[in-house]
């Protein structure tokens, strides 16, 4: 898969953003096995990081795939809470949907940790 990858990312990186049918193509290539991995999470990060114009269906389906990836147990641990913490601070920001993000996360995990709880009060104060 991570040829898959690497050519649809370099396709949809040539022309600086992302259109309705390479989100679909994209759809395909995270969700052929069912599960979404944090390889596959952070291909979608670098690409939404390197794209001129986000679309907004990419960025609906980018959100829906991080949280599916941050909630595959229902849990959201120390590790999980690390991983958001570089992808939200890693542009030194903390947008409105990166706090949505957050508020849905917490609204719908089981258990959270108290890293999590940290980067979800520091996020939305």
């Amino acid at each position: 898969m991570k040829n898959e990858f690497r050519t649809l990312g370099m396709k949809i990186l040539t022309n600086g953003k992302i259109e309705g049918h390479e989100v679909e193509s994209l759809r395909e290539l995270i969700s052929a096995d069912g599960k979404i991995d944090r390889e596959e999470a952070e291909f979608l990060i670098h690409l939404y990081r390197r794209t001129d114009q986000i679309a907004p269906a990419f960025e609906k389906f980018f959100y829906k795939v991080i949280k599916q990836h941050v909630l595959t147990d229902g849990t959201i641990g120390a590790n999980k809470a690390t991983w958001l913490r570089q992808m939200i601070f890693a542009d030194g920001k903390v947008n409105e949907r990166e706090k949505k993000l957050l508020c849905e996360l917490k609204g719908e995990a089981t258990r959270i940790n108290s890293e999590f709880q940290t980067l979800y009060e520091e996020c939305l104060a």
